[in-house]
């Protein structure tokens, strides 16, 4: 179908206050900055220490890649915007947009479920943990979840390719994203509103409840652990529960309903677009010694190299 009528989309952004958007800026920079800055310190961290050899850490420093790719595919974009009067995006940015958006949520989404999995295997499997998670077992689960996420942002984008936009081009948001464009198809779209609801929505649902059952064996196995076993699995659990409950939740909230756009969306959006993938290194590094102690570490080395 023809969408030659409309060959670029108005973000009205987080708000039209002009006063309000300086604070957005301001706001939204410093929260960038500190996802990429805290994000890619556990990326150089792992990767330069004897952690990436633990299949936990491996996993761990490719969530921090996907968090700072997922930032970025829509926190620029908001930062500039807000200093500008008119916000717009080119039919094929938006497209671009939403292919990132799902492609490195996609990935992450499944890449939370491996990573549950690896603690089901260490603590419920000690003895076998490095023969089932050896290193050949770590590349195919990351594989697969970057093919996942592929996967399923070429179906988002295979959905709203083909429907005509012929006149409105107002979107009532920060970012592009599914709902608000099916709200403006000159078409009925109801029933692809299901499809999204199934591809977006169940995908979200399905990985949350799996990764429930398996974090409700994990804290049911515990009973049998030593108190020190117990402590240090529940800090482990306890921060990869928290990253899951973080994202999880606004993303449910957002696909698995039909297609409509409430007024708190572009809020849950922010959510679980730029501030949980700034909260997850906090997380991951202020419950965790090892990772502090490999920081501190790596910010020694730099020191004494730079001394030298």
């Amino acid at each position: 179908m023809d969408t030659s009528n409309v060959t670029e989309f108005v973000l009205l952004g987080l708000t039209e206050n002009p006063k309000m958007q300086n604070i957005v800026f301001a706001v939204f920079f410093v929260i960038y900055t500190i996802t990429l800055v805290g994000n890619v310190l556990i990326v150089i961290t792992v990767t330069a220490s004897p952690l990436l050899g633990s299949p936990m850490y491996f996993f761990l420093a490719y969530l921090s890649f996907i968090d700072a790719c997922y930032s970025s595919v829509t926190a620029p974009k908001l930062i500039i915007d807000s200093v500008q009067e008119r916000k717009t995006i080119p039919f094929g940015g938006c497209m671009t947009q939403i292919f990132g958006e799902h492609f490195f949520g996609g990935s992450e989404v499944i890449l939370l479920t491996v990573m549950a999995y690896d603690r089901y295997v260490a603590i419920c499997k000690p003895l076998h943990y490095t023969a089932i998670m050896n290193r050949r077992v770590c590349v195919l689960l990351m594989g697969v979840s970057w093919m996942g996420g592929f996967l399923h942002a070429s179906i988002q984008i295979l959905f709203i390719l083909p429907l005509p936009f012929c006149g409105p081009n107002i979107i009532d948001h920060f970012m592009c994203d599914l709902n608000p464009l099916l709200k403006l198809a000159c078409t009925d779209t109801r029933t692809l509103g299901l499809f999204v609801a199934a591809n977006s929505g169940f995908l979200c649902l399905l990985n949350f409840l799996l990764l429930l059952v398996s974090y409700g064996v994990i804290l049911y196995s515990l009973r049998t652990h030593s108190l020190e076993g117990r402590r240090k699995a529940l800090s482990t659990c306890g921060s990869h529960i928290t990253v899951v409950v973080l994202f999880f939740v606004p993303c449910i909230f957002v696909y698995m309903r039909p297609a409509a756009t409430l007024s708190i969306d572009k809020a849950v959006a922010v959510f679980y677009t730029i501030i949980t993938p700034m909260l997850n290194p906090l997380i991951y590094t202020l419950r965790n010694a090892q990772m502090k102690n490999a920081i501190q570490k790596l910010c020694r080395k730099k020191v004494i190299s730079e001394d030298k």
